[in-house]
């Protein structure tokens, strides 16, 4: 059953689908990496019924690599949310596939008007801990504050390779990206909740293919950009074997109770 969304809540998000996954490969040498199976469904099913539990009525979703797979999987789905499938024939990387997609609209009018929205990557995958984590995100979001708001989780917590972590955060929430002869205790989750305003640095003079982090690092300067800890599990899923050692931890039976 899908839970009601806190007010003010998002009921809009969207899933970046659209990278190459080289460092899967060779899983990835003929899917997309968001259709890898995990735990009985793929990686994109995961994401997208978190996405619906949590509220959301509309989800874009991007591709690039296997994309007519990619937009076959959606259209097979028969639980929502509603979704709206982008082809980016060229790669745009992150802040330029969500700024493609609000340019044409496809976010619908809420976000038009100003609404915050999530965004997913495409490989994310996480069990809630307490309470569902995209409850926790929206109720930390204060719009006159915020224009980026990042999931992240403790590296001592991840088995996966996470190299020096990316962020340090303080009892407030506000993060800042470690130095470069520090050990960071935080890495990046995969979700965030955003504000379109955040893209409004976005100048003509910007390629159209570009980071999130460019965006990050000017809310980051403003302090405009927060991070709530993850308080369940989140597996790091970067290579084959990230993925087999995932399937295995969730076979244990603690692990299934928490699903």
């Amino acid at each position: 059953m899908n839970r009601p969304p806190p007010p003010l809540a998002p009921r809009t998000a969207m899933v970046l689908a659209a990278g190459l996954g080289q460092r899967m490969r060779p899983l990835t040498a003929e899917t997309a990496k968001p259709l890898l199976p995990l735990a009985g469904q793929s990686l994109l099913d995961h994401a997208l019924d978190r996405l619906a539990g949590a509220g959301m009525e509309r989800v874009v979703v991007n591709g690039h690599w296997q994309a007519e797979r990619l937009r076959a999987h959606l259209a097979a789905r028969i639980a929502g949310p509603e979704t709206v499938f982008r082809h980016e024939p060229d790669l745009l990387e992150t802040g330029g596939g969500v700024l493609a997609a609000l340019k044409e609209g496809l976010f619908g009018p809420e976000v038009a008007a100003g609404s915050p929205f999530f965004i997913v990557n495409g490989d994310a995958f996480w069990l809630d801990g307490p309470r569902p984590t995209l409850a926790r995100l929206a109720e930390a979001w204060v719009d006159a504050e915020i224009d980026a708001l990042l999931l992240c989780h403790r590296t001592s917590q991840v088995t996966a390779e996470v190299g020096a972590g990316d962020f340090l955060i303080d009892p407030w929430g506000v993060a800042r990206r470690r130095g470069a002869r520090e050990i960071a205790p935080y890495v990046f989750a995969g979700v965030q909740m955003v504000s379109p305003r955040l893209f409004a640095i976005v100048g003509e003079d910007w390629p159209a293919r570009f980071s999130m982090n460019r965006l990050w690092d000017h809310a980051l300067a403003l302090g405009r950009c927060r991070a709530l800890v993850h308080d369940g599990l989140w597996f790091h899923l970067s290579t084959p074997a990230d993925l087999a050692a995932a399937e295995i931890a969730l076979r244990r039976p603690a692990m299934g109770a928490a699903r």
